[in-house]
């Protein structure tokens, strides 16, 4: 006997997220590069939210550190990224912290 509760319960917010993630690519091929990856980024920060609040089910792949540690970098990398596209100031001042 498959409980329909304890299956919906393992999925999670993994189709949330997923979904999330699909219109983040959709809008960097349709509309701009900077809004699809800061998007993108975004609900990969959410997914380590959820991943940190316990809400795991699919997203559950490794230990829970490492998988919001994952998650965490990977999207602030992506938000990072797109911010940085066509903005030179920001570039500059980036830069300028690791010239040192």
């Amino acid at each position: 006997m498959s409980d329909r509760g304890t299956e919906r319960e393992s999925w999670g917010p993994y189709p949330l997220i997923l979904a999330g993630a699909a219109v983040g690519v959709v809008a960097i091929f349709l509309m701009d590069p900077r809004w699809g990856g800061f998007a993108l980024g975004a609900v990969v920060m959410v997914a380590a939210a959820l991943r940190f609040a316990g809400y795991g089910g699919q997203l559950s792949v490794r230990s829970k550190t490492t998988d919001v540690t994952t998650l965490a970098a990977f999207g602030f990398v992506l938000v990072l990224t797109s911010l940085l596209l066509d903005n030179n100031e920001l570039k500059a001042f980036i830069l300028s912290l690791f010239a040192r």
